[in-house]
């Protein structure tokens, strides 16, 4: 167990708050990581559950629509904790119209959020983690990485540059020491996804389509991000993990 150990490592986790983000910031604290969880709403529960396991953690506010709040972050996690061994960048937004309808304005506020953010705190963190000569970056994509969806323009072109430039980051890091992969969450019972679990319709729907027969747990994309976190993941770079009870392979 050796090799998803994570004690003494330092986690930098956006979008902690709830759902995904802080099923991934317990799985890696309950590995050992100290995490700095970060975002617009406070992570405050998280942080408290952090540190009842033992394990240091702070809030850093960040809006991150703006990649002006990047480098501040950057800078304020490291003045804390003194170094950013795993990145996940898991802070995302979603907007919802027909491709007809959508509007510009809903276009920009996710692919600032989504990609253009992700890039440069990518390049922030990767800058100090290549000085270092080691680190990991945990990008979460989507089941859209992979398919079209439908009423979701931005989501989908966002969570697909996710793919590309993740797999483009490793080929340029993974010399260095930098692995650089991504989690694809398939359908996970959240706050997020409450509407469509209450959707009598669209729950069996989606059930008939995974495998597993169940929705995923926030937990069971922490384990995932633990693996990718830790040395038993070293020679994976540029993978795009599928996290979906098989939803993919039906």
């Amino acid at each position: 167990m050796q090799l998803f150990d994570l004690t003494g490592k330092v986690a930098l986790v956006t979008g902690a708050n709830t759902g995904i983000g802080q099923g991934i910031a317990l799985a890696l604290a309950e590995a050992g990581a100290d995490i700095a969880a970060a975002g617009r709403s406070p992570a405050t529960e998280t942080v408290e559950k952090v540190r009842a396991l033992g394990r240091e953690a702070d809030n850093f506010a960040a809006d991150l629509s703006s990649v002006a709040a990047v480098q501040p972050l950057v800078d304020a996690v490291l003045g804390r904790f003194g170094r950013i061994d795993i990145l996940v960048n898991n802070a995302g937004i979603i907007r919802r119209a027909d491709a007809v309808d959508f509007t510009e304005e809903d276009w920009d506020a996710v692919i600032d959020t989504n990609l253009k953010t992700l890039f440069f705190l990518c390049q922030s963190v990767g800058r100090h983690m290549i000085e270092r000569g080691s680190g990991k970056i945990i990008n979460i994509a989507s089941m859209l990485t992979f398919q079209g969806g439908i009423r979701v323009p931005s989501y989908t072109a966002s969570k697909s540059g996710v793919g590309g430039l993740t797999k483009l980051l490793a080929n340029e890091w993974a010399a260095k020491g930098v692995q650089v992969n991504a989690i694809a969450p398939g359908y996970i019972a959240t706050n997020n996804t409450a509407a469509l679990q209450a959707d009598e319709t669209r729950n069996r729907q989606i059930m008939e389509r995974i495998p597993a027969g169940r929705w995923g747990d926030p937990a069971d994309i922490g384990g995932a991000a633990v693996f990718l976190a830790s040395k038993a993941s070293d020679y994976v770079q540029g993978h795009i993990l599928a996290v979906d009870g098989g939803w993919l392979a039906r």
